[in-house]
């Protein structure tokens, strides 16, 4: 039996789009499903446990956005947005309700390639235990999850990506340039919509953070008690 390197569902109410990339990936030896809508794949995911979801952002019914959403509160799967040219501000959008990576049309296959391959890569799982307590915080790496003041909160493969690099360097400076090149982001901008978003998580006081602090001109550092 063929072993495939991961499950993914393509949703997207263009026609040529979802089969030029499902056929792409399959080439490529990944097992495809497809959506034309988010409803669509709402009713898919209740039932298939899929790696990832390649989504475009602009469809009629429910947007991807509000799909993204709506999975990052019930499954967190990963999710790259596709993405028009000029839609720079519903790419943050998507990252700050929790999409893992955006990819503008058209594209290069092979860059989509390589950025499934980076998220699949870092959403394997990992034996070994991983529960960080500082504070009234504790992260929960092998759960994708934060705890502060018994609430808690998803994160995705990203935001876990990056607090795996400064949980085992606590006191170091990562510039943007460091975090771009490790998360697979080169908008600052994007990197910064990361940031605050694990502040909101993290910190009780996030417009004053007391653990993940800006260092002006230079960088991110977390602070571990």
């Amino acid at each position: 039996m063929k072993k495939f390197e991961a499950h993914i569902l393509v949703v997207d109410d263009d026609d040529g789009i979802r089969e030029l990339v499902k056929e792409y990936l399959s080439q490529n030896n990944f097992l495809v499903s497809t959506a034309s809508s988010a409803e669509d794949a709402f009713e898919k995911i209740k039932i298939i446990k899929f790696d990832l979801i390649i989504l475009d952002i602009m469809m009629p019914g429910k947007s991807g956005l509000e799909f993204t959403i709506e999975n990052k509160k019930k499954i967190n799967t990963p999710i790259i947005l596709l993405t028009a040219k000029g839609e720079a501000s519903e790419r943050v959008k998507g990252l700050e309700v929790g999409a893992d990576d955006y990819l503008p049309k058209p594209f290069e296959p092979k860059e989509l390639i390589l950025r499934i391959k980076n998220i699949i890569n870092k959403t394997k799982v990992d034996t070994k235990k991983r529960v960080i307590n500082f504070g009234n915080t504790e992260i929960n790496l092998n759960k994708h999850l934060i705890i502060k003041n018994s609430q808690e909160y998803k994160i995705n493969s990203t935001e876990k990506t990056i607090l795996e690099i400064m949980i085992n360097s606590p006191g170091k400076t990562f510039s943007r340039e460091e975090i771009g090149s490790i998360i697979k982001l080169d908008k600052e901008r994007s990197i910064d919509v990361v940031i605050t978003r694990l502040r909101k998580k993290i910190e009780l006081d996030p417009k004053n953070p007391k653990y993940l602090q800006t260092l002006r001109g230079e960088g991110y550092v977390l602070w571990i008690e």
